[in-house]
């Protein structure tokens, strides 16, 4: 299963956005609002929306400036949110990307909480300043 945000401008540079995305208590100030529980945890972070399992994320990948990958880390539900970052006249062009390998049952269960998740993180992301 595969989703994603549009592009959409953060009036940061690449690097500020960057150091503030791979700086992981930064998340819980883009997380929606049903949040129910925000964790740091040494190599990411530990989060559970109101209605949802916990679910821990943790740095899988990171090319400064221009990409940000977490993943799961659960083995029963292997997924990935990626935070793909281009220069845009000396702001960020920004979108995030999730990537999961579900059977088809979660994947109609999980879609559409998914889709709102990504699109909050992104709606959120784009009003700071």
């Amino acid at each position: 299963m595969t989703l994603d945000t549009p592009n959409f401008i953060v009036q940061k540079s690449t690097t500020d956005l960057y150091d503030f995305l791979t700086d992981f208590k930064n998340f819980e100030l883009i997380m929606p609002e049903n949040t129910d529980k925000f964790e740091l945890r040494e190599d990411g972070f530990i989060f559970a929306l109101k209605g949802m399992p916990t679910i821990k994320l943790k740095l899988v990948e990171k090319t400064p400036h221009s990409k940000i990958v977490l993943g799961s880390a659960s083995e029963q539900f292997p997924f990935t949110l990626t935070a793909n970052i281009a220069e845009e006249a000396s702001k960020s062009k920004v979108n995030f990307g999730f990537e999961g390998k579900f059977n088809p049952m979660i994947s109609m269960m999980v879609k559409k909480p998914l889709q709102k998740f990504i699109d909050a993180l992104s709606c959120n992301l784009e009003k700071m300043e």
